[in-house]
C-alpha cells in the first residue's frame, strides 16, 4: 500500500475518497444532526460564530479523540486481515456510545455501508471476506468506514481528511436545515471546519489505544435530550 504522503495518490483512490466522503453517499449521514439540533433548541446556538465554534469543538473533543482516532487504527487492521483488532476496534465503538440515538447511528450507518459494500464489490473475490466479517460484527460506522477506505492506496491521513469534510459537510447542513443561516453562512462555516481538520487528523493518528476517549458529557446531554425533543427533523 502507497504511504508515501509525497506521492501523487492515483485517481481511482482519490475519487474514492471523494465518494465516501459525500453527503449523497446511501449511508444515511444527512438525517443526523448529532446533538446539533438539540443544542440549537437547549444550548443558544443562535448564530453562526455559535454554530461554528460548537462544531469546532465536537472536531477536536469527539472525533479527533474518538473516531477519527479509531479509524486511522482501523485501515490499518483491514488492510492487514487482524480481524482481532477489528473486532476490539468495533466492540470500543459500541461500547462508548453514551446515547442509544447515537448507538443507533453508528449501528444503522455501519449496516447501510456493509451493504453498499456488498454491491459495490460483489465481484471482488479477494475483498468480499472482509465485508462479510463486517457485515458479522454487526458494523459500527467507523469500523465500516476504515473497510471501505482501506480499499484503496491512500495513507491514512488523507483517508482521515475524507472521513473529517464528510462530516463537517453534513453537520453545516444540518445547521442550515435547523436554523436560519444562509449558503453564505454555511460555507464560512465549513472553511473554519476545514482548516482544522488537518490538525484534528494529526492528532487523531498521533494517539495510542489507551488515550483514545469518547468523553463529551454535554453532548451526550444533548443527544438525550433530542431524544423526546418536541419537534424536530432529525434522528439524533
Amino acid at each position: 500500500m502507497r504511504t508515501d504522503r509525497t506521492a501523487p495518490l492515483p485517481a481511482a483512490s482519490l475519487l474514492q475518497l471523494m465518494w465516501l466522503a459525500s453527503p449523497a453517499l446511501p449511508v444515511g449521514g444527512f438525517s443526523y444532526s448529532e446533538g446539533l439540533e438539540s443544542a440549537i433548541e437547549n444550548a443558544n446556538l443562535s448564530t453562526e460564530a455559535a454554530v461554528a465554534n460548537w462544531l469546532l469543538d465536537q472536531l477536536h473533543i469527539t472525533q479527533s479523540r474518538g473516531d477519527m482516532a479509531l479509524i486511522a487504527k482501523a485501515v490499518g487492521a483491514w488492510r492487514r486481515g487482524d480481524m482481532a483488532q477489528v473486532q476490539a476496534l468495533n466492540d470500543w465503538v459500541q461500547h462508548t456510545r453514551e446515547t442509544s440515538e447515537l448507538r443507533l447511528q453508528t449501528e444503522q450507518m455501519g449496516r447501510s455501508m456493509a451493504d453498499w459494500l456488498r454491491n459495490q464489490h460483489q465481484d471482488d473475490e479477494a475483498l468480499m471476506p472482509a465485508v462479510r466479517h463486517l457485515a458479522a460484527l454487526p458494523p459500527t460506522y467507523p469500523v465500516a468506514f476504515a473497510l471501505a477506505a482501506s480499499t484503496t492506496q491512500a495513507p491514512v491521513r488523507t483517508v482521515l481528511l475524507a472521513y473529517a469534510f464528510g462530516w463537517a459537510e453534513n453537520m453545516v447542513q444540518a445547521a442550515l436545515k435547523s436554523m436560519q443561516l444562509g449558503q453564505s453562512a454555511g460555507q464560512r462555516i465549513l472553511a473554519r471546519l476545514a482548516d482544522a481538520i488537518p490538525d484534528a487528523a494529526d492528532h487523531a493518528i498521533g494517539l495510542m489505544d489507551s488515550e483514545r476517549q469518547a468523553f463529551s458529557p454535554m453532548l451526550a446531554i444533548l443527544s438525550a435530550q433530542h431524544e423526546t425533543q418536541y419537534s424536530r427533523l432529525f434522528r439524533s
